[in-house]
């Protein structure tokens, strides 16, 4: 499993674990019945704390992306459908805020962002 930490970033090296672990799920880079590497083998390759790592593991569990059987190993748990139709429209949500929230810092109005956006919707 490929895991990039970036050191500089200003979001937390749990969260980073996060977001990555569920794009491969999204992408079915990681399938359903899938082990993950066990929380020391993780923190060792990326060199950073087994807390660090649990934490994103917990995470991930607490969301319903990961099975944890004790004594086992964390697992890609089974994911409906609408849940990752779901989790999609929540990061390209997140997505239009931050673009939205970015032209308004360049001082663009309500309606020329509007414009930008259908723009770029008839450019498909």
């Amino acid at each position: 499993m490929k895991i990039i930490i970036n050191n500089s970033s200003m979001v937390p090296i749990y969260e980073q674990i996060v977001e990555q672990i569920k794009t491969m799920i999204r992408k079915e880079e990681l399938k359903e019945n899938d082990i993950l590497p066990s929380v020391r083998t993780l923190a060792k390759e990326l060199k950073i704390s087994a807390l660090t790592v649990k934490k994103a593991y917990d995470f991930l569990e607490e969301e319903g992306f990961t099975v944890t059987v004790h004594g086992k190993g964390t697992y890609v748990a089974a994911m409906n459908k609408e849940r990752i139709l779901e989790e999609q429209k929540k990061e390209i949500e997140m997505e239009f805020e931050r673009s939205i929230a970015k032209g308004k810092r360049c001082g663009l109005s309500r309606e020329e962002i509007r414009e930008l956006f259908e723009i770029i919707l008839e450019e498909e």
